[in-house]
């Protein structure tokens, strides 16, 4: 695709496969987990059982909680050795090896996709949200959730226009993202789309040690400024849904 700035897949790779000897890789803690899911199955209105693929599964902690759900879940991630993790921790579970860019699903295959924290780590997604559209029924539905650039820890913290960026424990390719630029992504390729904005997810595990000291504060600041209705646009999280348009 003319003009767009490619993900550097072999760095996600290298950055991933070494994070899966952490038994702290999942950053959230499980009541954060829980509300995400309830939040897909919001938001996707789809019935139990059908079809949901986990974009960007790691080691398995959404694939799973969305079978417990009673979705037909299977996850796919760029990492082999989290897909190994996660194949050792949740026997039974369908989870593959791939990539998110080339999904190793028919057309129109798939009833509802989940993209778990996987789209700021595109610098252009267009390619992405092209095959989340493929793979997808038509009236197919997905939820996503990504770091907000509008809050101000995550551009603090993780843009690289900050002066305190930080790239401890991201990849080079990860940027938080803009909703209303990636809301139009997904319309340019036929998706009705809806946008909201979570805060009080609270995290359990951060890279940095020196940061992880500080998660306490971080995650009470979250939880008691940002969840009021004037602060909405800020709150760190960027939570987007959508159909696939008939």
């Amino acid at each position: 695709m003319s003009g767009v700035n490619l993900q550097d897949k072999q760095k996600e790779i290298a950055f991933f496969d070494a994070h899966a000897a952490s038994a702290e890789y999942d950053v959230f803690t499980p009541q954060s987990n829980s509300r995400l899911i309830t939040a897909f199955v919001r938001l996707s209105e789809l019935p139990r059982g059908s079809r949901v693929a986990d974009l960007g599964c790691g080691s398995g902690v959404f694939t799973d909680l969305l079978r417990r759900e009673g979705y037909a879940s299977v996850g796919i991630d760029i990492s082999g050795k989290l897909v190994a993790l996660g194949r050792s921790k949740y026997p039974g579970l369908e989870l593959i090896k791939g990539d998110a860019e080339n999904l190793p699903f028919g057309c129109e295959s798939l009833d509802g996709v989940l993209l778990s924290g996987l789209l700021h780590h595109f610098p252009d997604p267009r390619r992405l949200i092209g095959e989340v559209h493929r793979v997808l029924k038509p009236g197919g539905r997905f939820v996503g959730f990504d770091p907000n650039r509008m809050n101000p820890f995550m551009w603090l913290y993780r843009d690289r226009a900050s002066p305190f960026y930080s790239p401890t424990g991201v990849t080079e390719n990860e940027r938080p993202i803009l909703a209303w630029r990636v809301a139009a992504l997904f319309r340019d390729q036929g998706f009705n789309v809806r946008t909201d904005y979570l805060a009080g997810l609270a995290y359990r595990y951060i890279a940095s040690q020196r940061t992880r000291a500080l998660l306490p504060i971080y995650n009470f600041i979250d939880k008691v400024a940002f969840n009021t209705t004037m602060m909405r646009p800020f709150r760190p999280f960027v939570l987007m849904s959508g159909e696939k348009l008939q």
